[in-house]
């Protein structure tokens, strides 16, 4: 049995995980020189949010108010992988918000000089996902980045409410 603290294995793991993404990166920009590395990384972004509104859900009650569920899954899944974030009560039960007070994604594409993928990979993630349970719940959910660590915010804040 391992003597490292599982604390310690779990933030260590996350880097691994944030350290691979930008390895896949690179890698594929070195065997692909004719592809545009930031496009390949959007379609990554794309990727995971169809798979992360098949995790979502699964966790979803049609019955109740959609904003909250997903915030509070947005949440669950940013805690899990170490961030800070936390949910903002909106005026009623059509829209609720999402702040991210620290992210570590944001320090990599900062030390990497990749910030100009940061917000827009998190957006096409969050957008394809809200697509997904739209499609499959019939459902009207949108997300807007209000502001974010890239542009110079002290947090990233998104909105997220039930167009009619």
């Amino acid at each position: 049995m391992s003597t490292i603290p599982i604390e310690t294995r779990f933030k260590v793991l996350c880097e691994i995980t944030r350290s691979q993404h930008f390895a896949w990166r690179q890698a594929a920009a070195e065997m692909c020189p004719d592809v545009d590395p930031e496009q390949i990384t959007y379609k990554m972004w794309e990727i995971t949010g169809h798979e992360t509104a098949k995790a979502y859900l699964r966790r979803i009650d049609p019955s109740k108010p959609l904003p909250i569920q997903i915030a509070k899954s947005m949440v669950w899944s940013s805690e899990c992988m170490g961030e800070d974030a936390i949910i903002e009560e909106g005026k009623d039960d059509s829209e609720t918000f999402v702040v991210h007070h620290g992210c570590p994604w944001y320090q990599w594409h900062k030390r990497l000089n990749l910030l100009k993928e940061d917000q827009p990979g998190c957006d096409l993630w969050f957008e394809t996902c809200l697509d997904d349970v739209n499609k499959e719940l019939g459902t009207n959910l949108k997300i807007e980045t209000l502001h974010s660590l890239p542009e110079g915010s002290e947090t990233c804040k998104r909105r997220i409410w039930v167009e009619s």
